[in-house]
């Protein structure tokens, strides 16, 4: 079995997870995990599929002829780069230019590596300003100081909340 991860970026409409579904299915391909999001009219994903080597070339072709999705496909080696231990990195401050580039800015100077990230905004009641919050899973060593990467995520701006929880 070869591991083929898809990524997919179309306008949003019914149907476009189906399409996907159903081409791999069709070329034997076994789904493996994803994770779609709509944002500004745009649906984007990626999908890991494993398939056998000899429908592997068909199934990259069938995905390319998908209408209404750019389509991208990348073989990969299988992974064991399984971390011994994963963070949950909460972090909710007032929204400001600049504040992602800040917070990754700090995970790479511990250098950690993001295994997931989301964030969105939201307005703040009562303040009439927004609130920014993120969501990162993160990768560290099994010796690793919670502690100090708290402190650095805190000391970017006096309003930040960080909340760290490790699953070990």
């Amino acid at each position: 079995m070869q591991s083929l991860v898809i990524s997919i970026m179309g306008k949003d409409k019914p149907g476009l997870v189906d399409s996907l579904a159903k081409c791999v299915y069709k070329h034997q391909g076994n789904w493996q995990g994803s994770s779609f999001a709509h944002m500004v009219s745009m649906f984007t994903g990626f999908v890991e599929v494993h398939v056998d080597e000899d429908e592997k070339q068909n199934l990259i072709d069938a995905l390319d002829g998908i209408t209404d999705l750019s389509v991208q496909s990348v073989a990969v080696a299988s992974s064991t780069d399984a971390h011994a231990t994963t963070l949950t990195v909460d972090v909710m401050g007032n929204d400001k230019t600049g504040i992602v580039q800040e917070l990754t800015s700090v995970l790479n100077q511990f250098n950690l590596n993001i295994l997931t990230f989301a964030s969105h905004c939201e307005s703040a009641p009562n303040w009439g300003s927004l609130i920014f919050k993120a969501k990162a899973e993160i990768g560290v060593p099994e010796d690793f100081d919670d502690d100090a990467l708290q402190g650095a995520l805190e000391a970017l701006a006096n309003d930040l909340v960080v909340d760290i929880t490790a699953k070990r």
